[in-house]
């Protein structure tokens, strides 16, 4: 049997790239809890479905049920739908809370570095946004707290380079665990 050779479209040759009905690129591979890849024909958990419009409180509920749940990759693809979504006065605040999670998410999938990058990268977003617009407990949620609790998973994974159980690690959107 030949190897698989790239083709100039970076797919395996002889493989056709995942689509959706518009046409654009989408990995339609199942995915395990933390988002990560799973073969094709494998058994993953559910996906966000992209571009959905959701209210801000509506986020931030379904955010913290992936959250509690241990989905924390889950929860950034709301967070972006928001981020993409909202005007463009809140943007800053959205994708720091993604980012949020995806900090969360690299040090579930025990990548330290590449965590606490994220997580203090979020947190530093949430205290601009809270800071430009006045606003520190926007939609009920406790940026302060947040930022605090991010900067401290940060330190924490920094320093003992631990995989963080995610549900157990999960933020309170509404006020630090």
């Amino acid at each position: 049997m030949e190897p698989l050779s790239a083709s100039d479209d970076g797919t395996a040759a002889g493989t056709e790239r995942d689509r959706d009905g518009a046409g654009r690129a989408r990995n339609a591979r199942p995915r395990d809890g933390l988002g990560r890849p799973l073969p094709y024909g494998a058994t993953g958990v559910e996906r966000q479905p992209e571009g959905v419009v959701r209210t801000p409180e509506r986020t931030v509920a379904e955010a913290q049920a992936l959250l509690d749940a241990g989905r924390p990759f889950h929860a950034h693809e709301v967070f972006e739908d928001a981020w993409k979504s909202r005007p463009d006065d809140e943007r800053t605040l959205w994708r720091g809370l993604a980012q949020l999670a995806v900090g969360l998410t690299h040090a579930a999938r025990g990548n330290p570095t590449g965590g606490a990058r994220l997580l203090r990268r979020g947190a530093g977003a949430i205290g601009e946004w809270a800071a430009e617009s006045g606003r520190a407990v926007p939609y009920g949620m406790d940026l302060g707290g947040l930022a605090d609790w991010a900067r401290a998973l940060a330190a924490e994974v920094e320093e003992s380079a631990a995989t963080v159980d995610a549900a157990a690690r999960a933020p309170r959107l509404g006020g630090g665990r």
